[in-house]
């Protein structure tokens, strides 16, 4: 079969040759704009899809539709040969998934999300964001003893609307039946309170609420597993109420009075760790300057066998860059060398940076910050967000901090391997929080990656080709005669050499036994 396509096509060559010949200059320079206007139409969508979606839109399809079309099986990468197969599975156990963490300085959907949205017309959080706050207010506000009390069946049902008119609407009516109903006052103040002043009069009297209802779960939760149940959800409601009552003083500049309910609520539930309620505590105390109590919270929670975040790692280089900041010079460091202090502080801002590489860029305001979301992802992109919103005026705050940040930051990739097999102070960076991180924060915000991924080959590829293109036009523009001289020249090379590979016709029987078919590959492309 080959054979005889390659007879066609030197058949044809005498018709192919009269008809290049009688072209004309403007069939040429129609052709060249065609062909850089739709490959420039393909390199604007690549770039697109590579900007949104990280990935080439053409070697998506190929390895998805054409390779198994053609047979092509994807082999797995091989294990790096640096570990030894127990080590290679204890890293992978050790190597933790992209979870989802309740932001602990989350806003407030009413008073602060809703109000970004009538100003600037965009949706600060995403449909993915909200589905995972409808699932944690499910499971910290319902049990399953709510069928006895009828405003509770109504807030369970309340939890899992997704228009919020319905759900303040189901709240009301639950307030109805119970006026003394926490939950129902709890979802008033997140979604109805326009303001804060109006939020915290809600929890506020839900406070009144859950205190009442507490004190009751308390006295009989040693009955029953359902009592137990209820007095675990009793318990949730209450920590949030109060917890959301020292953001709303924090917000409402009473920051003293935070502070102590802060630590009152650490005290009275200290096994409520996972709540990060520390990290509330640790902005507001930085917002009063009290950097020795910062320093006392970090000395308990900046602990090897606790879990790490951006505030814990960033506040920690923070108080050491505080120390040397000030008289902090590029210039006078590199001629005498790094003190104690410097090299502390750059140590902490290396490790910081190791854990969240995102953050640096919004300190430096080199990236612009959108409103956090309610959930952020651990050492991505989301969590950068939420940190550097809450935490930027602490830095700017301290004098030449920023600017040893900026001197420093970048050093830190120096020191983990490349590729990232191993971390250097944590485990390795995890691969999947870019797709995480663009379901957590709003289209319009530009997701922030690490490692930097090279661009695809056919970003380059049309890129090359559309320029190409456009310049044989410009030139088939400008000098019309030479570039039909020329381009009948091409042709007439190309015949010769097709008539050079294949001297007769006759030449295909005697050789096709023999002919290698890459000749007739080239053949084909050459025509």
């Amino acid at each position: 079969t080959l054979v005889l396509l390659v007879k066609s096509c030197f058949f044809c060559l005498p018709t192919v040759t009269v008809f290049l010949s009688t072209l004309t200059p403007k069939f040429y320079f129609a052709l060249t704009v065609t062909s850089s206007f739709i490959s420039g139409l393909i390199f604007v969508f690549e770039w697109w899809h590579f900007r949104k979606y990280g990935t080439s839109f053409i070697e998506q399809v190929s390895v998805s539709h054409l390779r198994p079309l053609i047979g092509g099986v994807e082999n797995s990468p091989p294990a790096p040969a640096a570990f030894s197969a127990g080590e290679n599975e204890a890293n992978r156990q050790n190597m933790p998934e992209c979870k989802m963490w309740r932001n602990p300085l989350n806003l407030f959907r009413g008073a602060e999300y809703s109000r970004y949205m009538w100003v600037t017309g965009k949706e600060p959080l995403t449909y993915y964001d909200m589905n995972l706050s409808a699932q944690d207010h499910q499971n910290f506000f319902t049990c399953d003893t709510d069928a006895l009390r009828p405003s509770d069946t109504v807030m369970q049902k309340a939890w899992r609307e997704r228009n919020p008119q319905a759900r303040i609407k189901a709240a009301y009516q639950a307030l109805e039946l119970n006026n003394d109903c926490a939950t129902a006052y709890v979802l008033l103040a997140e979604e109805e309170a326009t303001t804060i002043v109006d939020a915290e009069r809600y929890f506020k009297q839900a406070l009144k609420a859950g205190e009442m209802i507490y004190r009751k779960s308390q006295n009989c939760h040693s009955q029953s597993p359902q009592h137990e149940a209820q007095l675990r959800r009793d318990t949730n409601v209450l920590v949030y109420v109060k917890r959301r009552l020292a953001m709303c003083a924090r917000k409402l500049g009473r920051i003293r009075e935070s502070v102590k309910m802060m630590r009152d609520l650490m005290k009275e539930f200290p096994l409520l760790s996972m709540l990060n309620i520390h990290e509330n505590l640790l902005e507001a105390l930085l917002e009063l300057q009290a950097y020795a109590d910062v320093q006392a919270v970090l000395a308990k929670y900046d602990d090897i066998s606790l879990p790490k975040s951006a505030a814990i790692c960033y506040t920690a280089a923070l108080l050491k860059a505080r120390a040397v900041s000030e008289r902090f010079s590029p210039e006078t460091a590199f001629k005498r060398g790094l003190s104690t202090a410097e090299i502390n502080a750059v140590e902490a801002i290396h490790r910081a940076v190791e854990f969240n590489p995102h953050v640096p860029k919004y300190l430096l305001e080199m990236k612009s910050l959108v409103l956090p979301p309610e959930h952020i992802l651990k050492r991505g992109d989301s969590e950068a967000v939420a940190y550097a919103f809450f935490h930027l005026q602490h830095w700017k705050r301290i004098e030449g901090a920023l600017h040893l940040l900026h001197c420093t930051w970048e050093g830190t990739f120096r020191m983990i391997p490349y590729p990232l097999e191993k971390g250097h102070l944590f485990y390795p960076y995890p691969s999947c929080t870019e797709t995480a991180d663009r379901e957590l924060l709003p289209t319009f915000h530009e997701v922030s990656v690490y490692p930097q991924k090279e661009l695809p080959f056919f970003i380059h590829f049309t890129a090359g080709l559309c320029s190409f293109s456009a310049m044989l036009a410009l030139l088939t523009h400008q000098f019309p005669e030479l570039m039909v001289v020329f381009a009948k020249a091409v042709s007439m090379v190309s015949v010769i050499s097709i008539l050079t590979m294949f001297p007769t016709p006759l030449s295909f029987k005697n050789q096709r036994h023999c002919f290698p078919y890459s000749r007739c590959l080239l053949c084909f492309i050459t025509v």
